[in-house]
């Protein structure tokens, strides 16, 4: 190879590589996306779960979607009030009142406290026990299947299935909703972490099926209505629930419940 030749072909490639360099420059200014450095500031005071519970994909968006004035600054429900606090500073507003929220199983109806009317073989996701007869074993339609489906989605292990029932580790709960919204029987609600009592039973049956499909479920007897000082219970469709802005935590509901439907929580 003589020397002309390896000139030429340095030459090339150095020519190449010049014209691509370029090309990549211009490129990168002309379609260069502008940063909005508080949606940066946002994302990076985001605790970055990811976890959708927010209503939005993911904390890239809901840091666009703060940072546009479309959501609160306290959003976040895995950050909660302190990183509600931080974002509140990066943009200039006042944070305002959280309520640290809990995911809560309104069902007590374990393998010891319900009655089975036959024996499930199958698929062990409950989002598939609505094509089952009576969507599930159990005799009570509203009770927790126990197949912790709930469990799979949970990205905190916040929830675990106890004996055949779904049980959260108020502690460990971060109020993604994730567990409520896979559910497909709507017994998982988020109530507030600071509630003293709740009502773990959905059934919606009269008192009479109830007694004979569970030893806990709620009959609708108003007991607790009547009884209640700060009248925060009401009692529909046979199944009681308490209005957390008026309870003040007294407990003669849960003394008066003579089913044991309403709980320490």
């Amino acid at each position: 190879m003589n020397i002309t030749g390896v000139l030429l072909a340095v030459a090339v490639v150095g020519g190449v590589g010049l014209f691509i360099g370029l090309f990549l420059g211009i490129a990168a200014i002309k379609f260069k996306v502008e940063v909005d450095e508080k949606e940066e500031a946002v994302l990076a005071a985001l605790p970055g779960n990811n976890c959708g519970g927010c209503g939005f994909p993911g904390c890239s968006g809901l840091a666009a979607a703060i940072s546009k004035g479309e959501a609160p600054v306290n959003a976040c429900p895995v950050g909660g009030e302190p990183v509600g606090k931080v974002i509140a500073g990066i943009m200039g507003v006042e944070a305002g009142e959280t309520t640290r929220m809990t995911a809560f199983v309104q069902c007590q109806g374990d393998c010891e406290k319900t009655t089975l009317d036959y024996d499930y073989t199958g698929i062990e996701d409950c989002r598939m026990l609505s094509f089952v007869p009576n969507g599930g074993a159990k005799s009570c339609n509203y009770g927790c299947l126990g197949f912790g489906t709930c469990v799979q989605v949970c990205p905190f292990d916040a929830i675990h299935v106890v004996n055949g029932v779904a049980v959260v580790d108020k502690e460990k709960c971060k109020a993604c909703g994730k567990c409520v919204d896979v559910c497909p029987k709507h017994l998982i609600a988020l109530i507030p972490y600071d509630s003293k009592y709740a009502v773990a039973c959905s059934s919606k049956d009269k008192g009479p099926v109830t007694m004979k499909d569970c030893t806990v479920g709620c009959i609708g007897c108003q007991l607790c209505k009547k009884n209640c000082p700060a009248q925060a219970v009401e009692v529909t469709d046979f199944n009681a629930t308490i209005d957390y802005e008026k309870c003040e935590g007294c407990g003669i509901c849960v003394e008066k419940c003579p089913r044991k439907s309403i709980v320490m929580h």
